[in-house]
């Protein structure tokens, strides 16, 4: 009998763990190690977030799924990776540390035959000081978060009805943040609620962002088709932020926070303050945190992992200028560099280089987006993992007949703006290949036929449908695995 654990129940891990129940079944077992007792669907954080869903309504316990499907769910944060075991035997094990009931605090060794590293980032808000929801800014990172910035939200939608001006300021704050996107989709929607409340004269909504141009994304931009003609994503983007009549700053990497008060660095050097009266500004990630050890007890974490934290896998990390960036340099199997039963799904695996140009300050300071790796390409991710651990188990083989590089997966991306059967609309943006191939399309960097951008109140129909029907499949609900990721 093969053990397979799994770190992390978020997208990706919990794809992965699901699956390898699938594949092998009653024979094999599975143990998913989480600190989180709930699944929590992200991309619908953003409703939570303007008051439009509840959490109840973007998560479910962990635990009934987990117990259906006969995976063991340990409730524990891993700590530490022994890839090669210790002096008392070779197995690999991973310690993790008890989070809650009479054992929180606890430390525990569990051995296994594979491992997947699913832990997603950690919310690195430190990295920005004063940034976050114990400080002077909002998050909708999570559900509990989102939830905390409706409180948030309303606060200021109360004193907007009462005739006083306010200034909300949505984006990035972390000169190298990610998910763009998801604070994009956010700033539409308050303008959405502003605007259904007939109180757009009275706010003024700032966008944010360590791009050097609107529409980047993390994915260095992208042309897409649109009414018939082929439009840069910084247009696509910035026709958007008009229409809902959002300013924006570019090209900044916000590095301290104060009540009422961001200040940012340009990529001129300059320094600048912006006011506002509510923000939410997305974090830097990071990696879990996790230490990795060797037989003898020695540190080869920087041997497992990037500097970020964040794990080595299949990729060429070697040091290159821009210019030498290929496709070929993502991974595709996500399977460490340093030890052959060790994978690494989602946020989890360290990219081998941005998709944005790196840009720098006078004064040296990067501002730029770091890769997205949300959503889709985790569950895609996660998935491919399973189908490749299952395979090794059944056959005794060491091959990787599935291969998933983000340089050959395409993705789409539905930004809500508003919400409503009726007057809901999305911005829906897909892109092939997620990660651009200049060498394949030397032109567009991507297949045109496949790279496109929408707007309009379809875009939020399937956003809504994909919030009920990706809940289904996460619960693993009958015939669960039909659903595409």
């Amino acid at each position: 009998m093969a053990k397979v654990v799994v770190l992390g129940a978020g997208i990706s891990g919990h794809t992965a763990a699901t699956y390898l129940k699938r594949y092998l079944g009653k024979s094999h077992e599975i143990v998913m190690v989480s600190p989180n007792s709930n699944y929590q669907w992200i991309p619908s954080n953003i409703w939570v977030g303007v008051g439009l869903m509840t959490p109840d309504q973007v998560k479910f316990k962990l635990a009934p799924v987990y117990k259906k499907l006969g995976i063991e769910y340990i409730q524990a944060k891993a700590v530490a990776i022994h890839p090669e075991g210790d002096s008392q035997s070779d197995k690999g094990y991973v310690s993790v540390e008890y989070v809650t009931g009479e054992n929180t605090g606890k430390i525990e060794n569990i051995t296994y035959d594979y491992l997947v590293n699913a832990t997603g980032p950690k919310l690195n808000f430190a990295a920005t000081e004063g940034l976050g929801p114990d400080y002077h800014s909002y998050s909708v990172c999570t559900y509990d978060h989102a939830a905390h910035a409706w409180e948030g939200l309303q606060e200021a939608l109360k004193k907007l009805e009462k005739g006083e001006k306010q200034t909300f300021l949505i984006g990035t704050g972390h000169a190298m943040a990610t998910c763009q996107g998801a604070a994009f989709e956010y700033a539409l929607n308050i303008a959405f609620e502003i605007g259904k409340r007939k109180l757009s004269d009275l706010a003024e909504i700032v966008w944010i962002s360590n791009e050097y141009e609107m529409g980047d994304f993390g994915m260095g931009g992208a042309y897409v088709k649109r009414n018939g003609y082929i439009t840069p994503t910084k247009i696509f983007t910035e026709s958007i932020l008009k229409e809902y009549g959002i300013n924006w700053i570019k090209r900044a990497g916000v590095y301290k926070v104060e009540k009422g008060k961001a200040y940012y660095e340009n990529l001129k050097g300059e320094h600048h303050t912006v006011d506002f009266d509510f923000a939410m500004l997305i974090p830097g990630f990071a990696g879990a945190g996790m230490k990795a050890y060797d037989k003898s007890g020695a540190d080869i974490s920087d041997k497992v992992f990037a500097a970020n934290g964040m794990m080595k896998v299949d990729a060429d990390y070697t040091p290159k200028p821009y210019e030498e960036w290929k496709a070929s340099d993502w991974p595709s199997i996500y399977q460490s560099g340093a030890y052959e039963n060790v994978y690494a799904a989602g946020i989890a695996f360290a990219p081998p280089h941005p998709m944005s140009k790196p840009m720098e300050s006078p004064n040296g300071t990067k501002i730029f987006p770091t890769p997205p790796r949300t959503g889709m390409p985790s569950g895609v991710i996660g998935k491919i993992v399973a189908e490749n651990i299952a395979h090794q188990i059944k056959t005794g083989k060491k091959d990787h007949p599935h291969k998933a590089s983000m340089a050959r997966m395409g993705a789409a991306c539905i930004v809500s703006a508003g919400y409503g059967i009726r007057k809901g609309q999305a911005a829906v943006m897909t892109v092939n290949p997620i990660v651009p191939d200049w060498e394949k399309y030397p032109k567009w960097g991507r297949n045109l036929h496949d790279t496109v951008g929408v707007v309009g109140t379809a875009g939020h129909w399937m956003k809504l449908f994909m919030h009920y029907m990706f809940l289904y499949k996460a619960k693993a609900k009958p015939f669960w695995w039909m659903i595409p990721e």
